[in-house]
């Protein structure tokens, strides 16, 4: 009869941990900042499988289509991430585009400048007003929504009063034509792996043209961009001390200074972060379509920000994954082509983003409150 019972209890103890290490298991996907996002890709994937499997949207062009915009939106979405993760925002990234571009396309075809040149000057002046956004930030204790709102409207004022005043128009043509022999215009609006396209054309694993060339012929500049600056931003904040200074910035920004967190350093480095990914931007598309223009980038931060949101990185800082922004930055170019493909007005596309946006909100606020009720 004891060994009976022993049996009976050992069962009971060997079912009560395995329930223990299910809710264990759950709790932990529900505390990942991405589980949100990830989930929100499956779904979209499996919605325009359905619905648009076979207009060509998951073929190779169809899929460089989206993941090109992915891409774009995804480079600023890695430096609002790791931003607002710091507890700050920066809406001046879709004016830094605009203004970045022009840096780059003035010099270029008016003053005789090599692109190389006028490509490092834009970085240079885009870091430089970085710093001075964050810098005023952190000195003045002003918002950094405040901040970044006012070099908003300043940045878009300047690129549109100075193309005007060099140009006499808004829109600028023919950098690719002065960039063609240039040693640095590739790495930012050439292609990688021609090579391999080519070679998938000839065996028929993708379409092509008449002449048998590949519809799709290398992977753009902006994707490797994208997928670099993400694996290093990943390291950074989940491998390295900067990364634990990023968290703690955000999450008690005072307690943080108290254990000795340099947390200006942190906030005004990520401002940096910001500019750098707007202008890599900017140099990607001035070089890729051969023309700046004074309104690029409009609405591009808010985007960014709804990418983040929704790859689960709250607005209070503290808490958010790259992956998440990427994933965000998924949704938005799977969405976005993928209501070209199923012929879907597009006059949708922005009610999508708003209800997304409140959708991921209200998502991360209830896992956060299932968080708090397990611990």
């Amino acid at each position: 009869m004891s060994t009976t019972n022993d049996t009976h209890i050992a069962d009971q103890a060997t079912t009560i941990s395995e329930r223990t290490r299910e809710v264990s298991g759950i709790k932990k996907l529900l505390n990942r900042p991405d589980f949100g996002a990830m989930s929100g890709v499956a779904l979209v994937f499996i919605f325009f499988i359905l619905i648009a499997g076979d207009s060509g949207m998951f073929a190779a062009d169809g899929i460089l289509n989206w993941s090109t915009v992915t891409a774009q939106l995804g480079l600023l979405a890695i430096g609002a991430c790791l931003l607002m993760i710091a507890g700050e925002f920066d809406l001046s990234m879709g004016s830094m585009i605009g203004f970045s571009g022009m840096v780059i396309a003035i010099p270029s075809l008016y003053w005789g400048w090599p692109v190389w040149s006028s490509i490092l000057m834009a970085f240079s002046i885009a870091l430089s007003i970085g710093w001075l956004i964050g810098y005023v930030v952190v000195r003045t204790g002003l918002p950094s929504f405040i901040v970044s709102l006012a070099f908003l409207f300043i940045l878009r004022g300047l690129t549109i009063a100075l193309s005007i005043l060099f140009t006499n128009k808004t829109i600028v043509s023919g950098v690719d034509t002065v960039a063609e022999n240039d040693w640095l215009a590739p790495l930012f609006g050439g292609e990688i792996a021609a090579g391999l396209f080519t070679w998938l054309a000839s065996i028929g694993w993708i379409e092509t043209y008449n002449d048998g060339s590949p519809l799709v012929t290398g992977i753009p500049m902006i994707i490797v961009w994208c997928l670099v600056l993400a694996g290093i931003a990943s390291w950074v904040l989940l491998k390295t001390k900067y990364g634990n200074w990023i968290f703690a910035s955000g999450g008690d920004c005072n307690a943080a200074k108290n254990v000795g967190v340099p947390t200006n350093k942190v906030k005004i480095a990520l401002f940096m972060l910001t500019a750098f990914c707007a202008t890599l931007y900017a140099s990607c598309q001035v070089l890729e379509f051969g023309s700046a223009a004074a309104d690029r980038g409009l609405l591009k931060e808010f985007e960014a920000i709804i990418a983040v949101v929704i790859g689960g990185t709250l607005l209070t800082g503290g808490y958010g994954s790259v992956l998440g922004a990427l994933f965000g930055a998924l949704i938005f170019g799977v969405v976005q082509m993928g209501i070209f493909f199923t012929n879907i007005s597009s006059d949708w596309f922005r009610v999508f983003l708003g209800v997304m946006l409140l959708i991921a909100v209200l998502f991360n606020n209830y896992v956060r409150q299932c968080i708090a009720r397990t611990k």
